[in-house]
């Protein structure tokens, strides 16, 4: 299952208000959602922005892909460099571990010889019954 961080419209004609939300990604826009992890109001001046920091890099840290819109959101707030700035700590003990791990030895030289590759058309040929008419 696909998750997005994604917009849910709310709010009346010509008056949106959106709520900022986990969502399978087959589910349509304003359909079924997982969980509300914040909300965008584009008509105040400016723009109000409510976010719930745990719920959001709890879903981006599980694989949660924000939508184009909800990125720069994101972004504005400063959630997304906490998040890559967090991405960049935890993976780099373990780029040091594989390091660890492999042997200082001189790499082995692996030589293979050029494959024979061969091709033959096959015929097929197929033969229709005769029948002899006596008369």
């Amino acid at each position: 299952m696909a998750v997005k961080l994604r917009l849910k419209r709310m709010g009346a004609k010509q008056r949106p208000f959106y709520r900022i939300v986990a969502a399978d990604s087959r589910s349509p826009r304003d359909g079924r959602f997982i969980e509300t992890v914040g909300t965008y109001d584009p008509i105040k001046k400016p723009a109000i922005i409510t976010l719930d920091e745990e719920k959001v890099m709890k879903w981006l840290g599980n694989g949660a892909e924000p939508t184009d819109t909800v990125r720069s959101i994101l972004k504005k707030e400063g959630l997304m460099a906490k998040y890559v700035a967090s991405k960049a700590k935890t993976s780099k003990p373990k780029a040091k571990k594989a390091e660890e791990k492999a042997p200082a030895a001189a790499p082995k030289k692996v030589t293979t010889a050029p494959k024979k590759t061969t091709t033959t058309a096959k015929k097929t040929t197929t033969k229709k019954a005769t029948t002899k008419k006596e008369g």
